[in-house]
């Protein structure tokens, strides 16, 4: 079912004829539970046309290195070859995302898009929107319930936006079952990029290679299928109570999927409601974590303008933080020490290695290594804009929604203030004795150290 709140015209351009339907794939780079892609093949239906998918490829996206096209080009390898059997031929073309599109709308009686919520994919719509000659749509499919209908405002925090999801969830949480193609596109002479040899192509692409692959993720809907049965058949019982434990790994490592549009949020949700090896209240603190805190983040990135910006924190944080700016620091330390793990602290030091080995760091171990780089940097501003360089950089599922909103949090979006003190007036704190009376710490460092030799101690860190 694809609810009428997940479309939204990008143009008002008239019908017209043409060889296909194209749906400009961006965002949403999977072939099943794709709310854009189903669209597109039930309007080829109606009008008696194929459905061409297209992919742009550039080389510049911002802040992405080898990394990041490694992994995302390993899922495009897999979405191709599924759209094949679908009878969908998948053109991928190096070039502006933007421009391939409107190259290959030239033959399209209809665009169909999906959504992106950062500002340069918002431009890239629009720009789409504006030069096709033909009537374009996008469709929502990256989120359980669709930003406006959940909110038509940016939010406070999860407690003002959970209410509004809660009432939605039932009208948005159902399965959707694809719909069979009438006419095949495989056929079509459109020349595209093959992948099925990905070294191949990553090594001809011009990007930044400072930043390379990791073998603890494969990209695809697949390997990440493969991740969730395992998360829910081994750890989803013991959510609740031990997920904030870095040394037990108690996590689903959904995240760079989700990034990449790999799996579907509402897959991930449908099969947490459906698993019987877990209890209510464990299903339930993953989905807080899937559907709340996660369409929380999207609803920062749409609603403030300065998401990634200093000046989109809450005024009452940037004023305390302005106010202790000049208190004394005891470790200050540089971007390329951080960057390298070279610091007094051997619990931050063990997150900061474990992010550039994996790709990925325990969820509670982002919020600490968040904090300390505040703490250890002159200024907040320079703190701030260190942090997101050093996130978007080394995170497989850096540059999104919810990263911008994770590093933003460490300066007090989406919280309250707290007790004043040195450095961080009222913006909340941690020190590495919460970490120490919480948890076993030690193990954790040791297995960031084995993860590091080669040796990983957790199957979860590999495929």
């Amino acid at each position: 079912m694809i609810q009428p709140e997940r479309v939204q015209p990008l143009n008002d351009e008239p019908d017209r004829g043409g060889d296909y339907v194209l749906y400009w794939m961006q965002a949403s780079q999977r072939a099943e539970s794709n709310h854009a892609l189903e669209y597109a093949v039930a309007q080829a239906n109606e009008r008696g046309r194929p459905v061409v998918v297209g992919f742009g490829l550039a080389d510049d996206y911002p802040e992405a290195n080898e990394r990041h096209y490694a992994f995302m080009l390993e899922g495009l390898a897999e979405t191709q070859a599924a759209l094949a059997r679908r009878g969908i031929r998948m053109v991928i073309r190096r070039g502006a995302p933007e421009a391939v599109a409107i190259a290959l709308a030239q033959r399209a009686s209809l665009v169909v898009t999906d959504r992106g919520y950062l500002r340069h994919q918002r431009e890239w719509r629009d720009h789409v929107g504006r030069h096709v000659p033909c009537p374009a749509v996008q469709v929502e499919t990256d989120v359980v319930v669709p930003v406006e209908a959940a909110s038509g405002k940016e939010e406070y925090a999860a407690r003002t936006i959970r209410p509004k999801l809660h009432r939605q969830w039932d009208r948005y949480l159902v399965p959707l079952k694809p719909t069979p193609l009438r006419e095949d596109s495989l056929g079509l002479r459109l020349a595209s990029l093959d992948l099925a040899d990905v070294d191949a192509v990553l090594a001809g692409l011009d990007v930044d290679r400072s930043v390379g692959r990791v073998p603890h993720y494969t990209g695809g809907t697949s390997r990440a299928r493969r991740r969730l049965r395992r998360f829910l058949r081994t750890k989803l019982a013991d959510y609740a109570d031990r997920r904030n434990d870095p040394s037990l790994d108690i996590q689903s490592h959904m995240s760079p999927y989700l990034h990449f549009g790999q799996i579907s949020p509402l897959e991930i949700a449908l099969a947490v409601r459906r698993s019987r090896s877990a209890g209510e209240e464990a299903k339930a603190t993953y989905l807080e974590e899937l559907l709340v805190r996660r369409e929380l983040a999207v609803n920062y990135v749409s609603y403030n303008p300065r998401y990634d910006a200093w000046a989109g924190l809450p005024h009452w944080a940037r004023a305390t933080l302005k106010a202790h700016q000049r208190d004394r620091r005891e470790h200050v330390y540089t971007p390329a020490e951080l960057a390298a793990a070279e610091t007094h602290d051997p619990y931050w030091n063990a997150a900061m290695t474990e992010m550039r080995v994996t790709g990925k760091m325990h969820n509670y171990m982002r919020m600490y290594w968040g904090k300390k780089v505040l703490e250890w940097t002159r200024s907040p501003r320079r703190a701030f804009a260190t942090l997101l360089a050093l996130n978007n950089r080394w995170f497989l599922d850096g540059r999104d929604p919810a990263s911008y909103t994770n590093v933003a949090w460490c300066f007090g979006r989406h919280d309250r203030p707290w007790g004043e003190r040195a450095i961080f007036g009222t913006v909340r704190y941690m020190n590495a004795a919460g970490l120490q009376r919480k948890f076993h710490i030690d193990d954790y460092v040791r297995q960031v150290r084995e993860i590091a030799s080669g040796s990983p101690d957790d199957p979860a860190h590999r495929e």
